[in-house]
């Protein structure tokens, strides 16, 4: 939006007035646009919100697209993006203003794309398959076998089901005659549905009004059948059904996660499985686990290191013999990559021929942009050196009169290579100046601006075939360069509308009959169980590095000495733990918040948005106070402002976070890594070699001051500070209290009782809290406080030996 209006001005366009109802929005020449026609006219599928928009002020329209952006930003929605720099998160870019389809339109859309993912399975199922196409002459053999996404140990096996394709998007643009084009086939692991749920929830808290009135198509019922279709492929009740993703580093990884979450699927990585007797199997927490549906989202290659690319890490050992087995199911199937293959688009209408007897409803866009002269001997320059027969002169390259232009140049070629042609990106195949796809009105300064525009479309199989997402979300140009339109590039997202003229039913993905079977919740990966462990640990850590801070600097604000011998002697302390006291927020205390955000992001399908969004601004926060702050007096508040942030994660997630398994994992970590913080602290402080004021620091660290004064009638005394931080069971900082909590969760993991015998962890969290119970303040000395941290430490250990590994 730029920088916040500051009149009240309505909204304009570059030329004629509020008044005008499209706001003297003008098309670009010879170029088609979506909301105004030929004769420019606002197309009547549009004029409800334009009509509602010249009604709305500069400042009403700021208001309403700043409502959106922070659903997105409190949604902790992102894309990753790549540079020289490296990649880091992205807010989601929106386009606020939807794009509007006349649902008569569309219907003719979602026939040619229905048609089309017909046409694709057939492809697939042939290439893995009886090869008919070449044998027939529809495809050139060198254009599979040279391919690179063309898997060989694939070949043969038949999917459970018998479908290769499940789910799929195209990106299709609308050309200057008013067609829709397919601009690519998306197969491999086709990204943007749930970007496309969130574009709508956003794009729908900004115009909640006019959504409300127009008849638009909802999204939800296409997720249900979906999920319903997944359902129904599990082998048994027992069976999972997962989304298989790369990790964090990839570039939609915030779609893998919210779209496991929404639908109630698990979100796993590769190390998260294994093959065992030919299943596929997720390690959990409570021992192996059948998978028998993989919704995956990384490349088909990277999928089995033992048979496909070995240089992978992030596959599965064994994952295509179990494809031979029959006993999982993966959506797309492996191989289904080879369907985005530039170079099919120009074949595709002589296979639908051949293969179902009908023309292609939807063209491709490689027939179209061919068929403009000025790229013609540049197309033929590279298509010339296919390996290629007189079979295949029947390529549909047509000029703009529908005849041939390419059947002599492809009769005559006899040589070389066609691995040219399939690596050459087709943009620059066939040239910029070729790509005339339609525009879309956009804010722009504050104007209603044409933009260029591509839908991705989205096609999911169900049990009465496919169907198609009612609207997708637009990818529009950031200027008039179509090469912008990329979200890598500088490109927005907008929602889609597809509108009725009549109510469209409102449908969620919540049951209709009142009956239900309450579900007990999926076994946790080991993977996911690790990440909240560190979380908690990290959390913890953070905050008692806190606490020491805050003391120190507290007391440096009075004095000013950093030699004063308690200062002195907490400095030793802290840099022990890496913590330099002449920085007032020391860079690992930093690392530890990091390390707290990235265990976090590792599991954002298990992650609330509100405490993902808690997490982050104490990092943010953290970093700001590391580049401004002084030690002293500034240091101490910047400590108690980061305390406070960290209090509200902490309240954030006992308050909202479900009590099973993943929750007594975080809460393991917590309560370990505050009892080991206490252990170290009481040893290093509390002896009686301590300095003058350590035990009074002692009890500040341990936010205990009011609770001492009121337990004992006395000055603070090394006897009865380890009475309270050590062994009193009630405190709830104390180091009895953090092995009691322990021994509480334990009970409630799997497995604690294997055979009627104690689990490991169990036995030796049982020992370390009994043994402490049965201490008294005057047995506390400095070797019971170094052997209980080895044996806290140990039992970290133990707890990954049992349940991590």
């Amino acid at each position: 939006m730029g920088k916040k209006p500051a009149t009240g001005r309505k909204l304009s366009a570059e030329a004629g007035s509020a008044a005008d109802p499209a706001f003297g929005y003008r098309a670009m020449p010879d170029i088609a646009d979506e909301m105004v026609d030929t004769q420019g006219q606002v197309r009547p599928v549009w004029q409800g919100l334009l009509s509602a928009i010249s009604r709305m002020t500069e400042q009403e329209l700021h208001d309403r697209f700043a409502r959106a952006d922070r659903y997105l930003r409190d949604a902790g929605v992102f894309y990753r993006a790549y540079g020289a720099q490296g990649s880091g998160e992205r807010s989601w870019p929106i386009s606020h203003i939807p794009v509007l389809i006349d649902e008569k339109e569309w219907q003719a859309l979602e026939a040619g794309l229905i048609q089309r993912a017909n046409v694709l399975e057939e492809v697939v199922a042939d290439i893995y398959g009886e090869n008919r196409l070449v044998r027939d002459g529809c495809l050139p053999p060198a254009l599979i076998a040279a391919n690179p996404e063309y898997l060989r140990p694939l070949v043969g096996i038949k999917p459970v089901g018998g479908h290769y394709l499940h789910f799929c998007s195209f990106e299709v643009g609308r050309g200057p005659d008013g067609n829709w084009w397919v601009l690519a086939d998306r197969t491999q692991a086709p990204s943007g549905a749930g970007f496309a749920l969130e574009n709508r929830v956003a794009t729908t808290r900004a115009f909640s009004d006019i959504y409300a009135e127009t008849h638009v198509h909802r999204l939800a019922s296409f997720f249900g059948a979906f999920r319903n279709t997944l359902q129904g492929g599990k082998h048994s009740a027992e069976d999972r059904i997962a989304v298989l993703t790369p990790g964090p580093a990839n570039e939609t990884y915030f779609e893998h996660a919210y779209i496991a979450r929404y639908l109630g699927f698990m979100l796993l990585e590769g190390e998260d499985l294994t093959v065992f007797n030919d299943r596929v199997m997720v390690r959990t927490v409570a021992g192996l686990k059948p998978v028998s549906v993989l919704w995956r989202r990384l490349d088909a290659s990277y999928a089995d290191p033992l048979e496909l690319n070995q240089q992978s890490h992030i596959g599965t050992p064994g994952l295509v013999e179990a494809l031979r087995a029959g006993s999982v199911s993966i959506v797309n199937a492996l191989g289904s990559g080879i369907l985005e293959t530039r170079a099919l688009l120009s074949f595709m209408p002589t296979i639908c021929r051949h293969l179902l007897g009908e023309d292609l409803l939807m063209p491709s866009i490689a027939t179209w942009w061919c068929g403009q002269q000025a790229e013609r001997e540049h197309v033929a320059s590279n298509i010339s050196r296919m390996v290629i027969g007189p079979a295949y002169s029947r390529l549909p390259f047509f000029d703009d009169n529908g005849q041939s232009v390419l059947g002599s140049t492809l009769r005559s070629s006899a040589k070389v290579s066609i691995a040219d042609w399939l690596n050459t990106d087709g943009a620059k195949l066939v040239g910029q100046e070729a790509v005339t796809l339609s525009t879309t009105p956009a804010i722009v300064n504050g104007k209603l601006t044409p933009r260029p525009m591509s839908l991705r479309v989205f096609a999911a199989r169900t049990a009465d075939g496919w169907e198609i997402m009612p609207g997708g979300f637009a990818r529009i140009g950031s200027g008039d360069d179509v090469a912008a339109i990329a979200m890598q590039s500088g490109g927005r997202a907008a929602d889609v509308w597809i509108v009725s003229d009549k109510p469209v039913e409102r449908t969620t993905l919540l049951p209709a009959e009142e009956n239900f079977t309450r579900n007990m919740p999926g076994s946790l990966p080991s993977r996911a169980a690790d990440n909240l462990f560190w979380l908690g640990r990290y959390i913890e850590r953070a905050e008692g590095a806190l606490r020491i801070l805050r003391a120190w600097n507290a007391r440096f604000a009075e004095s000013a000495d950093p030699k004063q011998p308690l200062l002195a002697n907490v400095s030793d302390y802290l840099a022990a733990l890496d913590m330099d006291t002449t920085e007032a927020v020391p860079e690992s205390l930093l690392r530890n918040i990091d390390s707290a955000v990235y265990s976090a992001s590792n599991i954002r399908d298990r992650f609330s948005p509100d405490g993902w969004l808690a997490l982050n601004d104490l990092a943010k926060t953290a970093r700001r106070f590391h580049e401004r702050v002084k030690p002293g007096d500034d240091a101490t508040h910047a400590m108690t402002v980061l305390l406070r942030k960290l209090a509200g994660f902490a309240g954030l997630v006992h308050e909202n976070m479900y009590r099973f398994t993943g929750w007594r994992f975080l809460s393991i970590g917590r309560y370990l890594e505050r009892g080991l913080h206490m252990t170290r602290l009481l040893g290093h402080m509390s002896g009686p070699d301590a300095p003058d004021g350590a035990l009074d620091m002692l009890l500040e660290i341990g936010d205990n001051v009011m609770t001492h004064r009121r337990r004992y009638n006395v000055n603070t005394a090394r006897l009865t500070v380890t009475d309270l931080l050590a062994l009193d069971p009630l405190n709830p900082r104390s180091i009895l209290f953090q092995l009691n909590e322990i021994r509480t969760e334990v009970e409630q993991l799997p497995n604690a009782f294997v055979n009627g015998q104690m689990s490991p962890f169990y036995r030796e969290a049982m020992r370390l809290h009994s043994g402490v119970a049965v201490m008294t303040p005057e047995t506390m000395n400095g070797d019971v406080y170094r052997r209980l941290e080895n044996e806290i430490e140990r039992l970290s250990d133990i707890l990954a030996q049992t349940y991590l590994g």
